[in-house]
């Protein structure tokens, strides 16, 4: 049974956006597309854009008034100032300064003069503020003060016509009231009547009078121009560094979109959480990038190591797992690939287990492109029996070698050899009895077998090495992967103990690894050479005994070829 796998924390929203902002990140190339379209497009708005300046006036509107320094009266008597605004962006005002323009020099049609206005008002003013945008900075500056000269005569205009209609109404009511005292005046006799008659006549002309004079006596000023406008010194609008910081900021926006995108449309894992998730056991580690480690396997042994370290790390977590201490077999593979981030691995636990003091045993159970013992290089110690030249024997037969990690121990590998049946090869006795030293105490049998999904091989040994470690890239494994993976070794009646994740390979370990694939083909096209345990090395003397070879309790030789 796996180990119990921490839920994951549902409401623990700051960690839930902290991974998700580092999945974004995984996608730099389109983080980093987005940047650059966003300088571009800000750069090419600063540059091909048309250099505008803008020059401002003020205008405060004031009412009629009789007296305007009379205790208790109001400026903005009478006044909207938003009916106001749009007085000063309407075609009279337009048609009025267009008029004055042309007279200066300047003729301009009133669609064309009024797009370049623009009329605000400042909170809680009677102001009005005349913006006006145009190519050069006379210009701007005599379109402004065109503009609001226009606004403040149309202003007067209207309230000396409104007097006047006033005026006029008065007058109409004037004339016949004096008619009529003047025909009262004509009569000598009358009594009280005619004089109380005429004497109302003459209040009420006295009274339109006084209306028509207060009227008269009004001041009409529209309004001043508290601030003239003036010529800019510079072009207004954002200026090339603001476009390029905007741009900037636009393309990242738009970079963390698409990387959101393809995060969404990605098959791959998105994050540790959802590996867990899927292949429904515990991360056992991360193992570090080392670039003095590329093209070796052996990372235990060498001093100062992160590599090693996390390695130790996690065979002392298996070496106390309850599922794996029982029986001591270990099947390490990866989903897809070449399986040379299993085979480090493999080595490296097998080195560690060593270090703590098991007899260990590796077993490379890649019989079709084995290429482990040549991989070690030096560090393996062994030879061929004398009598393994009378005839090929099936594998696992002379394949028997020692692999010494320098001020760790050792361990047994069993390397593998081109074999023509490898799933009978997988199932014969010997191998059964090489994968049963688990079950001796203090004994540790790792199985490194080749990539899962691409070869059924794994599957055959999963009904006697229960265990499984899935080594992946979690920037390459995909989520439906490892669901397969988990499902096959369930049906096996196997159980995953763990995931172990290693880096995206730099640019050093993938020449190292093409350089080993060139040799790989090169052996098999030309026949496997003498390897480590050839027979040109030099070594201790075998008797020839098979159990001797193997260094197993029992061994019958005569196995694998039925």
């Amino acid at each position: 049974m796996n180990q119990p796998i921490r839920a994951l924390e549902d409401q623990d929203e700051p960690a839930l956006l902290r991974d998700q902002f580092r999945q974004l990140l995984r996608y730099r190339a389109l983080l980093v597309s987005g940047v650059v379209v966003g300088l571009l497009g800000g750069g090419w708005l600063a540059l091909s854009g048309e250099e505008n300046y803008t020059s401002t006036g003020e205008v405060v509107v004031r009412s009629a008034t009789s007296d305007p320094f009379a205790a208790g009266a109001s400026a903005d008597k009478g006044i909207n100032i938003g009916s106001e605004r749009q007085t000063a962006v309407s075609d009279t005002v337009g048609s009025l300064a267009a008029v004055v323009l042309a007279r200066q020099g300047d003729p301009v049609e009133v669609g064309p003069l009024l797009s370049g206005l623009q009329v605000t008002n400042p909170p809680n003013t009677l102001a009005l503020r005349f913006a006006y945008t145009g190519r050069t900075p006379e210009l701007a500056r005599g379109r402004a003060q065109a503009l609001a000269d226009a606004y403040l005569e149309i202003r007067r205009q209207r309230t000396e016509n409104s007097i006047a209609h006033m005026v006029q109404g008065y007058r109409a009511q004037l004339t016949p009231l004096t008619e009529q005292r003047d025909q009262l005046a004509e009569q000598t006799s009358g009594g009280n009547d005619v004089t109380s008659a005429r004497a109302n006549l003459v209040v009420a002309i006295s009274e339109l009078n006084r209306k028509i004079s207060e009227l008269r006596a009004l001041d009409t000023t529209p309004g001043y121009l508290t601030k003239k406008p003036a010529a800019p010194t510079g072009p207004t609008g954002a200026g090339l560094p603001l476009l390029l910081g905007l741009g900037g900021v636009v393309g990242l926006a738009l970079g963390l979109l698409l990387s959101w995108v393809r995060l969404v449309f990605d098959p791959a894992v998105r994050s540790t959480r959802e590996l867990v998730r899927s292949l429904g056991a515990p991360l056992l580690g991360t193992l570090p990038r080392e670039r003095a480690t590329a093209g070796t396997l052996l990372a235990v042994g060498r001093g100062g190591s992160r590599l090693a370290e996390e390695y130790r790390a996690v065979a002392f977590r298996l070496a106390y797992d309850p599922s794996f201490s029982r029986r001591r077999r270990l099947l390490v593979t990866a989903p897809r690939g070449d399986g040379a981030a299993a085979a480090a691995a493999a080595v490296n636990l097998a080195a560690a287990f060593a270090e703590m003091g098991r007899d260990v045993i590796l077993v490379e159970a890649d019989l079709r492109t084995p290429s482990l013992a040549g991989d070690l290089g030096p560090a393996v110690q062994g030879v061929r029996p004398r009598w393994a030249a009378e005839g090929e024997r099936a594998w696992p037969s002379d394949s028997r070698m020692n692999v010494d990690v320098p001020g760790s121990g050792a361990f047994t590998l069993i390397a593998g050899r081109r074999t023509g049946n490898v799933p009978r090869a997988l199932t014969s006795p010997p191998v059964g009895r090489i994968i049963a030293e688990g079950d001796r105490p203090d004994a540790v049998v790792i199985v490194l077998a080749p990539p899962v999904l691409a070869y059924a091989d794994a599957v055959a040994l999963l009904d006697r090495v229960e265990g499984v470690v899935v080594v992946c890239d979690p920037r390459d494994v995909r989520r439906s992967d490892l669901e397969r993976i988990r499902e096959i070794i369930e049906a096996a009646d196997g159980s995953v103990l763990g995931a172990l994740l290693h880096p995206a390979r730099g640019r050093y370990e993938r020449r190292a690894l093409r350089k080993a694939g060139k040799r790989r083909a090169k052996a098999a096209r030309y026949g496997s050479a003498p390897g480590p345990g050839g027979n040109d090395r030099s070594g201790p003397e075998y008797t020839g005994d098979p159990a001797e070879t193997l260094g197993l309790r029992t061994f019958d030789s005569t196995a694998g070829h039925g």
